[in-house]
């Protein structure tokens, strides 16, 4: 029985990395954002109560809102670790629905939100960027030039 060396384009290393690199900040968000959402739901006094803000909602319901968030990005990057097709754009619309979350939750963490908005869009970025479906050609051996 014998087995043929696999080699791997420097396009193939590439999607590999960037979906690894995605699927780690997408697990690093909504860990943050599991933690954010119990703080919420327990109220504390972390948060600032502000006054005026055009989506004022209480504090209870977006704790709610943001560890939900927060599961289904562990459990989407969970997928992309497994190279799942499914996960790569659920990943893309988790994220892009922590960005949203965070932008109306600016005034209440302002320091958080923003860098969880950084977060995921380094992970949308990373997951549109990657496409190992075209890196699937069936080529052995890697082109020159």
């Amino acid at each position: 029985m014998t087995t043929t060396p696999v080699t791997h384009t420097r396009k193939q290393q590439w999607a590999g990395g960037l979906i690894l690199f995605g699927a780690v900040m997408l697990m690093i968000a909504g860990v943050i954002d599991i933690f954010r959402g119990i703080m919420g739901i327990a109220a504390d006094d972390v948060f600032i109560a502000t006054r005026g803000y055009v989506f004022q909602f209480s504090l209870t319901g977006w704790g709610w809102v943001t560890l939900i968030l927060g599961a289904v990005a562990v459990v989407v990057s969970m997928g992309l670790f497994q190279s799942a097709n499914w996960a790569r754009i659920s990943g893309i619309v988790i994220a892009g629905l922590i960005i949203i979350a965070n932008f109306l939750s600016l005034p209440y963490s302002p320091l958080w939100s923003t860098l969880m908005m950084v977060f995921s869009g380094v992970v949308v970025w990373a997951l549109c960027v990657a496409r190992p479906e075209e890196t699937r050609t069936g080529q052995d051996t890697p082109r020159a030039g």
